[in-house]
């Protein structure tokens, strides 16, 4: 291991707004945080996620522009969250904080109806594996777990195959769709919510690929419905 991610790693433990709870404590669930997050921020503000966050720019670009809710951002690799935290931390930002856990286990970390909305910000697209994609069937029972009913979901890509596939998903589970646009940049040039760049996206767009959008609201998924789930 590089000794700039073992320093990173020395930096992640004395943020205060940095979750990492061990492996067990995801696995079972852990009290601490489950239903107790507005207690953590010190107020009752909407609380929104974004998972898969890596470097944290969506997340702490949200939170610059919307104080007036809480944004945590969700990762596993503490290397990458360094950089958010870092950000969050040197800028005194108080509505963002980082949670170190794999995405599989997140609905032990947050009570029924905790959460507000999620941003899914260019995740791994599973192009074998349509089970392990954020947006498929299995991931959206997890959040309904904790989303509010009616609680927004948005999806922010550069996988045409994951963008066709959500939509595919929201259509066979009649979840209502709210907004679907196939070139963000192209189309909401001056849209404050999407034009926050992560690191990423902007390699996406040097390579002149187009970022995709869906927006949609949460109701209950049944897995046991899709045959692709």
């Amino acid at each position: 291991m590089g000794k700039d991610k073992l320093k990173r790693f020395r930096e992640n433990l004395m943020f205060a707004h940095l979750f990492q709870p061990q492996r067990d404590e995801s696995i079972t669930g852990n009290q601490e945080f489950k239903g107790l997050w507005h207690e953590k921020f010190g107020n009752a503000n909407p609380l929104i996620l974004e998972l898969g966050c890596g470097r944290g720019e969506y997340t702490v670009g949200l939170s610059r522009r919307f104080p007036q809710n809480n944004f945590i951002g969700i990762d596993v690799k503490g290397a990458r969250l360094w950089k958010g935290a870092k950000t969050v931390e040197e800028e005194n930002i108080t509505n963002a904080a980082f949670l170190r856990i794999r995405i599989e286990f997140i609905d032990n970390f947050f009570a029924k109806d905790e959460v507000d909305e999620i941003w899914i910000t260019f995740p791994d697209p599973q192009i074998k594996k349509p089970r392990k994609r954020l947006t498929s069937p299995l991931f959206l029972e997890r959040y309904g777990k904790f989303l509010k009913k009616g609680g927004i979901i948005h999806l922010k890509t550069d996988s045409r195959l994951l963008y066709d596939y959500t939509l595919d998903v929201i259509n066979a589970h009649k979840l209502p769709l709210l907004e679907s646009c196939p070139d963000v940049h192209k189309q909401y040039q001056h849209n404050e919510l999407l034009n926050i760049k992560t690191f990423y996206e902007t390699q996406f767009i040097s390579q002149g690929l187009p970022i995709t959008y869906i927006k949609w609201q949460n109701e209950s998924v049944n897995i046991n419905d899709s045959i692709n789930s």
